[in-house]
C-alpha cells in the first residue's frame, strides 16, 4: 500500500491553515487551529521553511507565512519536502535506499515508468485544488500606507 507519512499530512494541514488564517501566524496559533501538537507544528514549519514553502519572520509580530499561494503549490512538492523524493521502490532512480537484488532482479528499472506517472500526477494537483479552492491566494501582508509628501504651501 502506498501511504504518505503523518508528517506530510500535518504539513498539508499547516499550509492550508496559513492560507486561510492571518497573513502571519505563530506555531502555537497554528497548533490551536489545526489540533496538531505544537512541537509537531514547529517541526513541520522548520522543514517547510528550509524547503522554501513558508517564510519565517522574526520579531514581536513574527511567525510564519506562505511563500506563495496554494494554487501554485503542488502536492508533490510538499511530499518531497517532508518525505524526500517520491520513490515507490528502492530501485527507482533517486531513492534514498539501495536494493540488494538490483543486479539480478528482472524488474530492475521497470518501476521507473510507474513512479514517474505517480510523480507527474502529484505534480499536477495543487493544495488549493485539494481543498476545493483553486483560486485561493496567500493572505496579503499589511504594508504601511505611503503618505504624500508635504508641500511648502501646506506648512504656511
Amino acid at each position: 500500500m502506498l501511504r504518505l507519512s503523518k508528517l506530510t499530512d500535518y504539513a498539508v494541514l499547516v499550509l492550508v491553515q496559513l492560507a486561510r488564517g492571518a497573513a502571519v501566524q505563530t506555531a502555537p496559533g497554528i497548533a490551536a487551529a489545526t489540533l496538531v501538537p505544537e512541537p509537531t507544528v514547529a517541526k513541520v514549519l522548520k522543514i517547510l521553511a528550509a524547503n522554501g514553502l513558508v517564510t519565517s519572520l522574526r520579531g514581536a509580530r513574527g511567525g510564519y507565512r506562505l511563500s506563495r499561494p496554494l494554487a501554485t503549490l503542488p502536492v508533490a512538492e510538499v511530499i518531497a519536502a517532508i518525505d524526500g523524493p517520491i520513490a515507490l521502490t528502492a530501485c527507482v532512480e533517486g531513492s534514498p535506499t539501495v536494493c540488494e537484488q538490483q543486479g539480478s532482479c528482472p524488474m530492475s528499472g521497470r518501476w521507473l515508468r510507474v513512479n514517474e506517472a505517480i510523480r507527474e500526477a502529484l505534480a499536477e494537483i495543487t493544495l488549493a485544488e485539494m481543498i476545493g479552492e483553486p483560486d485561493i491566494a496567500a493572505p496579503p501582508i499589511a504594508q504601511p500606507v505611503p503618505r504624500p509628501p508635504i508641500t511648502v504651501e501646506e506648512t504656511l
